[in-house]
């Protein structure tokens, strides 16, 4: 439940296809690389953090299902950012327009393409300013929503294209606003 950094030596630049070996030979640990080159190595969550996650995407599912204006995509998903970066969000969702524009073989591998909406999840080993720098670098690479909600403290920043930064205090609800049409997330479950 540890991120570790790891620093690539400038010379040492990891192809597309050597980061997906490097993903399939240890499908135990999650791996993002920023647009520095530092490889980012993830445990798996917790217990409280994966039953989060699991309230997160049932909602989430439930409304993308009947809206059907986009797709939903859990945290194995791997977007590479304009800036390089190949993340992973706990939650990220594309209108169908990004998703209808992607060739069948964009969609096998990590999504050539910044989600329009993601949600980061803090667990307790997370480092908050880690975090809020990720969530920062969505919104420089063309998010348009984004939620970091922090259990421990009962708050969720939201970061929104071209505004500053909203922080809410043990808020029971989020709404999706105009990205996600009709979407309001119930956060009892993760209080």
């Amino acid at each position: 439940m540890e991120t570790i950094a790891i620093n690539l030596p400038k010379n040492l630049k990891l192809s597309d296809d050597q980061f997906e070996d490097l993903i399939l030979a240890n499908r135990e640990s999650k791996f993002e690389l920023t647009a520095t080159g530092e490889l980012l190595i993830m445990s798996p969550t917790g217990g409280e953090t994966g039953n989060r996650n699991f309230e997160l995407g049932g909602q989430f599912w439930l409304w993308n299902r009947q809206k059907g204006l986009g797709k939903a995509f859990d945290s194995s998903t791997g977007f590479q950012l304009p800036n390089g970066a190949k993340r992973s969000p706990d939650l990220s969702w594309i209108t169908l327009e990004k998703w209808n524009a992607l060739t069948p073989t964009q969609r096998r591998k990590f999504l050539p393409i910044c989600p329009d909406f993601v949600v980061e999840l803090v667990s307790e080993s997370d480092d908050l300013k880690e975090i809020e720098g990720k969530m920062q670098e969505y919104l420089d690479n063309g998010l348009g929503l984004g939620w970091l909600i922090i259990p421990k403290i009962r708050q969720v920043q939201i970061y929104r294209s071209q505004q500053a930064v909203e922080m809410l205090a043990s808020p029971m609800s989020l709404s999706g606003e105009s990205i996600l049409v009709d979407f309001v997330l119930d956060l009892t479950p993760i209080w």
